[in-house]
């Protein structure tokens, strides 16, 4: 089944929920509607002629580009995008990707992290993944069964994987710069 075939039968199923699509990228994909996205998740999974019962990585990135005099000239609006990357094991080398497209902070609040459903009931290897988006990218996981930092300790404030952080000049007594 192509990458074509995939969206098309995903349209077909999601409609308006699937609200972009690139299939001639590296790695084929399409953007689903935040609300929508356990849904699709599981019907990627479970559909007989799909069958994507891996989900390799899930990765948070931070679309801003921080210089104002560059900014206008960047071709996107900041934003936060996550990317979750399939493949198959029923149908060796089936590979698609799934995006979803998030406001930097939720209701245009500083510090309020967007949200966005967790998938950890659909693949448990998004426990991890998505813990770790949350604690570099600052997305939060609804549903997730632990969502807590994984890499950084309990007490760091901020998520350094978003490109205006601004690291700390020490971190208990140790200089981090």
């Amino acid at each position: 089944m192509t990458a074509s075939e995939i969206a098309e039968l995903l349209e077909g199923q999601f409609g308006a929920a699937i609200t972009s699509k690139n299939l001639t990228a590296l790695d084929p994909f399409v953007t689903v509607e935040p609300a929508r996205l356990v849904e699709v998740c599981t019907f990627l999974r479970d559909h007989l002629r799909l069958k994507f019962e891996l989900l390799n990585d899930l990765t948070g990135v931070d679309y801003l580009e921080p210089d104002a005099k560059k900014a206008p000239k960047a071709g996107f609006e900041p934003h936060l995008e996550v990317a979750y990357h399939l493949s198959s094991f029923t149908f060796p080398g089936r590979r698609f990707t799934l995006k979803l497209n998030l406001p930097r902070w939720k209701n245009d609040t500083p510090g309020e992290l967007p949200e966005v459903p967790s998938v950890a009931g659909v693949w448990r290897t998004a426990d991890w993944h998505e813990r770790e988006a949350f604690d570099l990218v600052g997305i939060y996981f609804t549903g997730h069964p632990d969502l807590r930092r994984i890499l950084l300790a309990d007490d760091w404030v901020g998520h350094p994987m978003r490109k205006d952080f601004e690291y700390p000049l020490e971190y208990h007594g140790i200089r981090c710069r």
